[in-house]
């Protein structure tokens, strides 16, 4: 939406049939934090989309002035299927061309900028692009053309949505979660494990309630917290995120505890009062890469930071953030992370965006 509004020629290409990604596939109804400590530090195009949702549903929003109790409090609760269609209808006013059901298959430099090998069921097609920005959560196309990604051993366990007895009030309630331990979203095989194992679980838990609770929702797609994350020019640590570092190239803010899932659960631990991490330019350039951005969960980060950084409103800001990037690239024909930081910053808050800015000592 950003990249279209800015003027770029922009394709967008969703391997599912909608938009949205956790929000709305994985169910995850309920984005956040776009405040801290009594104050909005997330706006734009995100915002937009989520304030707009809640509205045609008739619903509420939190109220920002007011420090929550628990983080979790501010969570937006949104209606999951109003969000998909109205940000497709976002899409379309932008200009922007969808293609559904579509992925990557290969991509090589040219001189202007990428060729790119789409593939779809029944489709396959050229595309000669200047700018590429991977939103696909683990860095796909950066791995696909050999840049250094980062990723642990152990991952933090998805989470299957449904709701089991009652009702489910969409727009009002979050749906019920169980753990898939082990669940991997690098490729079609190990998403279809993840699929398998939830749906498994789910099904047992039907099975143990003996008749007495209904299966009433059950989401398409299991939700993951963790993939593979690029190695960039920067590469945010925990103390940098705990200490909310205000960085040189800083791009937006991003607002959760450090909340890293394990086997035995979560623990989050909370951020001090009045810190604010923000997220550099810098740590959505793949190393040693031109004309390539990222957004999302693969921001560059070590594991205990991209804890926190890979929530929702935080991602909504850098992705928002990179396409203002890559569209300024495109019509100067340089790279993102040469971008004048100006620039830059001055297009964001045309749209909307609140760009981070240095506190006073």
């Amino acid at each position: 939406i950003q990249a279209g509004r800015a003027g770029a020629k922009t394709l967008l290409l969703e391997r599912s049939g909608q938009l949205g990604g956790m929000t709305t596939v994985g169910g995850v109804n309920y984005p956040g934090l776009f405040d801290a400590w009594g104050k909005q530090i997330i706006a734009g195009i995100g915002w937009e989309l989520v304030k707009e949702s809640v509205e045609l549903d008739g619903g509420t929003l939190p109220n920002f002035a007011k420090v929550p109790a628990r983080h979790w409090h501010n969570q937006v609760t949104i209606n999951q299927f109003v969000y998909s269609i109205l940000a497709e209808e976002k899409c379309v006013d932008a200009g922007v061309e969808i293609a559904y059901h579509e992925f990557i298959q290969g991509a090589k430099a040219t001189s202007t900028g990428w060729e790119i090998n789409c593939a779809g069921f029944g489709t396959n097609r050229l595309v000669h692009c200047k700018q590429i920005v991977d939103c696909t959560g683990g860095a796909e196309v950066v791995g696909l053309l050999g840049h250094v990604r980062m990723r642990e051993e152990e991952t933090q366990p998805g989470s299957y949505l449904f709701q089991l007895g009652g009702n489910y009030e969409i727009g009002r309630k979050q749906l019920h979660q169980i753990y898939v331990h082990g669940a991997d979203s690098t490729n079609s095989r190990t998403v279809t494990e993840a699929k398998l194992a939830g749906r498994k679980l789910v099904l047992k838990k039907l099975r143990d309630a003996k008749g007495k609770k209904r299966l009433m929702h059950l989401q398409p797609e299991p939700g993951f917290r963790e993939s593979y994350r690029i190695k960039g020019k920067t590469v945010i640590s925990v103390q940098d995120y705990r200490s909310g570092r205000f960085f040189d190239d800083a791009v937006c803010y991003a607002f959760y505890p450090v909340d890293l899932h394990t086997k035995n659960g979560v623990k989050p631990e909370p951020l001090k009062p009045g810190t604010v991490p923000t997220i550099p330019l810098s740590a959505l350039i793949p190393k040693g890469s031109r004309n390539i951005i990222v957004a999302g969960r693969s921001v560059s980060s070590d594991r205990l930071a991209n804890s926190g950084l890979r929530v929702q409103a935080p991602c909504m800001a850098m992705g928002q953030a990179a396409a203002c990037a890559a569209a300024i690239a495109a019509k100067s024909g340089t790279t993102p992370g040469e971008v004048p930081l100006g620039s830059l910053h001055a297009l964001l808050k045309e749209h909307g965006a609140i760009v981070p800015s240095k506190r006073a000592s």
